[in-house]
């Protein structure tokens, strides 16, 4: 583990395994860096594989004051510290926020998987204000129950395989202030980005999702877009080797 201070001094926390070319990975909503744990041992061998936990979560820090210029300067920070011009990976959430960062540019390159970015009939959505309703009723399973029907169209989230063990109780309220922000966000208009850009979406991922890979294939014009076969929103536990596997040659052709 290492970390790195954030803009407004908060620290951030980061996992660093494997040797390679440096690639940052930034977990989604309702996880934390352990979110890549299946995906990473797939990747060591060609990558220098940097995890960081966003603020609020794991190891890192958090502040009293939130918003997502904050999170995008963690992970600018964690970017800035790694060897050379790394890679940047998001998922969900974490790729929101990723794509604030590349914006700037000192990337080899950017791979998003179904960001959290809601665009045409999804626009106009509260289910941040459902989440806050529930926890304020005391109901925080339910509450993170109600996420995982919105953002993942699950109709049975208490059926999950990982449910309840894998779900990450506790970080309820940072999903909270996270669906706000999904919510105010809005794709720019001039929306450019300085690197290569991998674009991925499971054949069987929420509508809403797919809906916004298919916004930004539609507006970037140096991205290529995959859509992976058989699996959902979640194939970076359920199926890490065609994931690794897509990195792996978008690797190759940035280099």
């Amino acid at each position: 583990m290492f970390t790195v201070e954030s803009k407004d001094g908060t620290e951030i926390a980061a996992e660093r395994t494997g040797d390679g070319q440096s690639l940052v990975l930034v977990h989604g909503g309702s996880g934390t860096r352990h979110s890549w744990d299946a995906l990473g041992p797939h990747l060591t061998d060609e990558f220098t594989v940097v995890a960081p936990d966003r603020r609020g979560r794991g190891e890192s820090g958090d502040s009293d004051e939130y918003s997502l210029d904050r999170e995008v300067a963690d992970v600018r920070a964690v970017v800035e510290a790694v060897d050379g011009e790394p890679i940047l990976f998001g998922h969900f959430f974490g790729e929101l926020v990723s794509l604030e960062v590349v914006r700037d540019g000192g990337l080899a390159g950017t791979i998003i998987y179904e960001p959290a970015i809601l665009v045409g009939e999804h626009r106009g959505d509260d289910l941040a204000a459902r989440m806050d309703t529930l926890l304020q009723e005391g109901e925080r399973r339910e509450a993170m129950a109600e996420t995982v029907r919105g953002s993942g169209e699950v109709e049975d989230p208490e059926g999950l395989p990982f449910c309840p063990e894998g779900v990450n109780f506790h970080l309820a309220e940072t999903v909270v202030r996270e669906n706000y922000a999904i919510e105010a966000y809005r794709l720019a208009d001039d929306l450019t980005l300085p690197q290569p850009t991998l674009l991925l979406t499971g054949e069987r991922g929420p509508t809403h999702l797919r809906d916004a890979v298919w916004e930004l294939d539609d507006r970037l014009t140096d991205a290529d877009l995959v859509e992976m076969e058989g699996v959902r929103h979640t194939a970076i536990f359920s199926d890490p080797v065609q994931v690794a596997a897509e990195v792996g040659r978008f690797a190759a052709a940035v280099r």
